[in-house]
């Protein structure tokens, strides 16, 4: 038999092991005990300890013309409104290429009648058409519309990047983008003094396989949709290749190649397309994360480039513009680009010349679109 004294000893031990569980239990867990061993890879993405300079860029040093956005109520929409949130980024204008975007009779002349009776020096709009009902009697009709439409004030034409991948002719054909029924549609513009914003195909590793050695790969399982698979769609040099063609066929029609042409990872390559296409310009909407991450290539490309280059964003959201402000202006190294899908990279200021980011900023725009007002801007300096 146990001694009292043993049984009390023995009582006080375990009552010690049961507080100290207690205890433990309502501690706080040690964050260096907590150990993730298995993740999604969209939830890797560790704040850096480097310790570097950060500069904070809220408006753009210089007033500059955006010109690739989409607003697409335009008609109705509070444009002073709107242009004092311009102001906020030292945006001067805002050329809307949504023109046409609600596909109603009426809807560009009420888009126009609201700039012009609001806020006529800060916006710019351009026209769009449909490729619906496309055979030989379409190219009448369309040519038609779009001089009826620079008549009532559109000064410029967006081309939609259905146009190569998914627009069908009347026969269920794919209209590639060098189509000759087009032809009409690129001189016409060219005789009305108009550019052509065109939008042609999707990045290049839209057409890769969607394994871990595709960097968009993230995009492409947020964004199903946006795969092209073999025996779909076009490859992306045939349709591409459609565009240069477009480019080199036309060369008294201006034309504006969307998103860099979709070659902002390979400078050498577009500026060699520049280089041959006098007539050709090009501008950043979209593709600020393949600049961000190679800053001295991108940052000469600029300078070897710098008649051919304007600002673009392609969506209205405001507080994703200082990152633009930031890659352009700053040297600042290191820091993060809005959207995780598109750079799970960090980026790296370009720190360009004045002179450089005065024409990208504004002045290429003045020479596209020389109706803006241009007491809004300040000389090019040099």
């Amino acid at each position: 038999m146990l001694s009292s004294t043993r049984v009390a000893a023995a009582l006080l031990a375990l009552a010690t092991v049961v507080a100290a569980q207690e205890s433990d239990a309502a501690e706080p867990i040690d964050p260096h005990d907590r150990v993730v061993e298995d993740m999604r890879f969209e939830d890797y993405d560790p704040p850096s300890t480097l310790v570097v300079e950060e500069t904070e860029v809220l408006r753009a040093k210089y007033p500059f013309v955006d010109i690739h956005n989409h607003q697409w109520a335009m008609a109705a929409a509070d444009l002073d409104a709107l242009a004092a949130e311009m102001d906020r980024l030292n945006m001067a204008v805002m050329v809307n290429l949504s023109g046409r975007a609600r596909g109603q009779s009426g809807y560009l002349a009420a888009v126009l009648d609201n700039v012009a009776r609001s806020q006529p020096s800060r916006f710019v709009v351009f026209t769009n058409i449909s490729f619906d009902d496309f055979d030989d009697a379409w190219t009448a009709r369309t040519v038609q519309q779009i001089r009826d439409d620079v008549a009532l004030g559109a000064q410029g034409l967006k081309i939609y990047k259905n146009l190569g991948l998914t627009a069908l002719d009347t026969d269920g054909k794919r209209i590639a983008v060098d189509d000759a029924r087009l032809d009409p549609v690129w001189a016409v513009c060219g005789e009305l003094g108009i550019p052509v914003l065109i939008h042609t195909g999707e990045p290049a590793a839209f057409w890769l396989p969607r394994d871990e050695n595709n960097e968009r790969w993230l995009e492409l399982k947020q964004k199903p949709e946006r795969y092209r698979p073999p025996g779909v769609f076009p490859t992306f040099e045939e349709v591409m290749g459609e565009q240069h063609s477009v480019f080199l066929k036309h060369p008294g029609t201006t034309f504006i190649a969307a998103h860099m042409a979709w070659m902002g990872n390979d400078l050498g390559r577009l500026g060699r397309l520049l280089d041959e296409c006098p007539n050709v310009y090009t501008e950043i909407g979209a593709i600020l994360a393949e600049l961000g991450r190679q800053p001295r290539t991108a940052r000469q490309f600029f300078i070897d480039h710098q008649d051919q280059v304007m600002f673009g964003k392609d969506t209205w959201v405001p507080n994703e513009y200082p990152v633009y402000f930031r890659t352009l202006e700053t040297d600042d190294e290191y820091f993060k680009y809005y959207r995780r899908r598109h750079a799970f990279w960090r980026m790296y200021g370009l720190d360009l010349p004045d002179v450089v980011l005065q024409k990208l900023y504004y002045g290429n725009a003045l020479k596209v679109l020389p109706a803006i007002d241009k007491s809004l801007f300040p000389p090019i300096e040099g």
